[in-house]
This record gives C-alpha cells, sequence and structure tokens, in this order.
C-alpha cells in the first residue's frame, strides 16, 4: 500500500534553487545561482579560537539543553547591536534564537497561518518564504516592487480588498531583486498599515551588507506601535553553516513562538551560540563586516561593468548599492528558462525569475549572484551570458 501524505504537501515543490545547485556541482561551470556568501571571507581561524575558548571553559555547559529562547549574553549582544546601529531600543527579552532565519519562517507560519489565510509578499518575492508558507496552505497576495520599494498604492488596493494576516518583506537588497526600500516608502509602509491587523514581517538578511549610498536605513518596525516582527541571521556577516539567526518580537507573540520552537527542536544549538557569541566578544564583528563590503563592492563592480560592456541594451539590470544578488529584465516574449538552458550549454548559470512569482508571470526575469564569484569568473561569465542573450534576440 503506497504512503498517505499530508494534503498540504501537494501544493510545495522542491527548492527550484536547490535543484538548480545540482547542475552546477560541475566545477566548470561559471555559477551566478546560489545566494551563497563568499567562503573565502569565513572567519574559520578566529571561530577555531572562539570554539576552543567555548569547550576548555564552559565545555559541559555548551553540550546540555538549553533555554528555548536562546543564549541570554548573545541575545543581549543582538539587542545593544540594534541600539547601536539602528537607533532602536530593544530588550533581550524580545529576541528569540532560531535555527536560521529560515526557522523564523516556519515558526511564523505554524503560530500565525491557518489554511487558505492571504499573505502579501513582494512580487518577485523571496523563494524561501514562498515555499515555508506554502507550507502552511497559505493564499498570496502580490504587491509589484519600485526602484525604491513597494508600490505604496497597489500595497493599500490590496490590504482594503482583502483580509491579510501579514505582509512578509525584505527591506534592505532584496531577494531576489536587490532592491532597497527608501526612507519615504519605509513610512509609507507603516501608515498604511496602523490600524490594521496585519502582521509585518520585516526580513533583514543582508541590511549591514552595504558597500555604497546612504548607510542609515530606518527599521519598519520602528515606525510601528505593534504587529511588527524583525528578523535577522549570522549567516550573511558571519558563517551560515552555523545556522544561527534570530527573531525580534514582543508579548503574546512571542510566548507563541516559543511553544512552537519548543515543539520544533526544543532550542537552536547551544554549541553553536556560545561560540558565536565569543567569537564577536573577541573580534569586532564591524570590521569582519568592512572585509565582506569591500569585497563583495569589488564584485558588484566587475559584474555591472561587465553588463554595460557584454549585455544588450535591451536587458535592464538593477544596480544595487549592498546585498548580493541583481536582477535582469529581458524584453518581452524572452523566457530565462530557454536561456537558462543555453547558458548552461556554455558553462554558466543563472537563477530564472519565474519561480520568485507566485502568479506565473515573471518569465523574462533573471536572478544573479555576484557573492560567491571571483572578479576574473564573473567578467567570463557575463561575457558567456551576454552572448547567449545577444544570439536569443537575434532569433526573436
Amino acid at each position: 500500500m503506497p504512503v498517505k501524505f499530508a494534503d498540504r504537501m501537494s501544493t510545495v515543490h522542491r527548492s527550484f534553487i536547490r535543484e538548480i545547485l545540482k547542475v552546477t556541482e560541475d566545477a566548470s561551470i561559471i555559477s551566478f545561482a546560489g545566494g551563497l556568501p563568499n567562503p573565502e571571507l569565513f572567519p574559520v581561524a578566529d571561530l577555531e579560537a572562539a570554539a576552543v575558548k567555548v569547550m576548555r571553559e564552559s565545555g559541559p555547559q555548551s553540550m546540555q539543553y538549553s533555554t528555548t529562547e536562546g543564549f541570554q549574553p548573545l541575545r543581549q549582544y543582538i539587542a545593544d547591536r540594534y541600539m547601536e546601529k539602528k537607533g532602536i531600543k530593544v530588550d533581550a527579552d524580545e529576541i528569540l534564537i532560531t535555527s536560521g532565519s529560515q526557522q523564523c519562517l516556519d515558526l511564523l507560519g505554524k503560530v500565525f497561518l491557518n489554511a487558505g489565510d492571504n499573505v502579501v509578499i513582494e512580487r518577485p518575492g523571496y523563494l524561501g518564504a514562498i515555499q515555508s508558507f506554502s507550507v502552511f496552505e497559505s493564499n498570496f497576495l502580490t504587491v509589484g516592487l519600485e526602484e525604491d520599494g513597494p508600490d505604496l498604492a497597489e500595497l493599500e488596493r490590496v490590504l482594503d480588498e482583502n483580509e491579510a494576516k501579514m505582509f512578509y518583506a525584505v527591506t534592505n537588497f532584496q531577494n531576489p531583486s536587490g532592491l532597497t526600500y527608501s526612507a519615504a516608502k519605509r513610512q509609507g509602509v507603516a501608515d498604511i498599515l496602523k490600524g490594521r491587523d496585519v502582521l509585518f514581517v520585516e526580513d533583514d538578511p543582508y541590511g549591514e551588507l552595504r558597500f555604497m549610498g546612504d548607510f542609515e536605513k530606518p527599521v519598519v518596525r520602528g515606525y510601528l506601535e505593534e504587529n511588527g516582527i524583525l528578523l535577522g541571521s549570522f549567516s550573511k556577516v558571519a558563517a551560515p553553516g552555523f545556522r544561527l539567526g534570530w527573531m525580534v518580537c514582543g508579548g503574546e507573540m512571542r510566548d507563541k513562538l516559543i511553544i512552537a520552537k519548543q515543539a520544533s527542536d526544543l532550542h537552536t544549538s547551544t554549541f553553536a551560540q556560545r561560540v558565536m557569541h565569543q567569537y564577536v566578544t573577541d573580534n569586532p564583528l564591524d570590521n569582519h563586516i568592512e572585509k565582506i563590503r569591500e569585497r563583495y563592492g569589488n564584485q558588484r563592480a566587475a559584474m555591472v561593468q561587465a553588463i554595460e560592456e557584454y549585455f544588450p541594451a535591451e536587458a535592464k539590470v538593477t544596480r544595487p548599492e549592498g546585498g548580493m544578488f541583481l536582477w535582469v529584465t529581458l524584453p518581452e516574449g524572452m523566457s530565462s528558462m530557454d536561456l537558462f538552458d543555453e547558458a548552461i550549454k556554455n558553462k554558466v548559470a543563472f537563477v530564472p525569475g519565474r519561480p520568485f512569482y507566485v502568479d506565473g508571470s515573471g518569465e523574462n526575469t533573471f536572478r544573479l549572484n555576484f557573492s560567491n564569484s571571483d572578479e576574473e569568473h564573473i567578467v567570463e561569465g557575463i561575457k558567456r551570458l551576454g552572448a547567449g542573450i545577444k544570439d536569443f534576440l537575434s532569433k526573436a
């Protein structure tokens, strides 16, 4: 007899990006596909020293079960950093340490979403959130992105015409588009949400990876008196393999999220939390982030310059001031899926844009990652890709 799966699994598919990464395991392929930090920048020696110190000074404690909320000194560090960098007061008790920010999305779904609930997301939207919320049989409503953030008129119309449970947004260097909300758009989002029973989830894994432009961008949660949750992560500024993220939330929301996490995994790795805290205690995180900014800034510049040289003018490309991604829009009628198949033959890979659109659009878009390739491979890969685009255009 065949195994019977839960009904919810019929609408959830494998991660498209994870499947593409299998194709790019061939070392000869120049890959702009994965959303991967540059491994050359992982602070391996400093984390090793931190791990040794943790084992020597608190070995048994680091191996023991711990509280669901997370290691208190690490939560206090995160809270202090919010005040230092963003000017917002966050209490350590408002922080819940999670197993990567992806777990935040899973917990949010468990606590807030019933089957059929409406979730507002950006168009295009973050694939990890689409996959996670799909497990809970959500109905997605989308709001288009302009150069400086969401179309506020569309957001207001969507919320006026539908009963939405949540608005999920990546406000800094959005994945996949690379776009960032302006201060005016952040205030506008908050103004639209005030007075509505809609939870605003502000995901910010890339915010500290700004290498040009205005470094001071307000947190939308700071404008909201309630119904705001902020997500963060050490994955992009330290080491993704540690799987350390967090949520900033308070009151009853926090209590319910703690219960959901207890049911999921009891708590995030005690050892990983203590090692990360030891690392940031012994090594100023800003010094390491500055190294990342410099490297990514150079890699972004190399990709933009190569695009200007090798892409046809018909291909429109975002110009983010930080983060890890560029977003390409081809002329209407062109298929990035077809282009991907040809690009792989030429040993270069990217992520076609359609999976980032829950409405089936985005056929003519694709995402490029610049953080995980050196400048020489970036130039060569963009040259190959540009030739492929020009060839497609000539056949249109």
